[in-house]
């Protein structure tokens, strides 16, 4: 019998934007742009905050991108760009600039643990970017990765 990769539902990726899209204007935050990617790095869903900036979709993608291309989540990230900045360089001329490797970038596991997608955030700081695809992940019943053990 094959073995079928896990993925995020489209159901499960609208909770997850819709939700992260109200957490930050409950909590006051700049307009966002969230993307949702599957696990196959693919967009499943993205949504942004009316008057959103221009960059803000690429920099939500990158940050999901990047987390879903090295299997760990923005605060890992974070941490490995400021030990290994060599290593940073060269992953972003191998990705065309695509890996933007900060916080707002996490990565959505299954029930079970699997990696099904991941979640990119951009608008606001990087942690309320990050407290926002959170809340969004919990919303949905899934599992949210951000990078550290907490």
């Amino acid at each position: 019998m094959p073995i079928t990769k896990q993925t995020i539902s489209l159901k499960s990726a609208l909770t997850i934007a819709q939700t992260a899209l109200e957490c930050g204007k409950s909590n006051g935050f700049k307009p966002l742009a969230v993307v949702i990617l599957d696990s196959g790095g693919h967009l499943k869903a993205y949504l942004a905050d009316d008057e959103t900036s221009l960059l803000r979709f690429n920099i939500a993608f990158g940050k999901a991108w990047g987390c879903l291309g090295m299997g760990f989540a923005g605060r890992e990230f974070e941490r490995r760009a400021a030990a290994q900045p060599q290593f940073i360089n060269a992953l972003q001329a191998m990705s065309d600039g695509k890996v933007v490797p900060v916080r707002g970038g996490v990565l959505i596991h299954s029930q079970s643990g699997q990696i099904i997608g991941a979640v990119g955030i951009s608008g606001d700081n990087s942690a309320n970017d990050e407290l926002c695809a959170i809340h969004g992940i919990k919303a949905a019943g899934l599992i949210a990765n951000h990078g550290d053990s907490e």
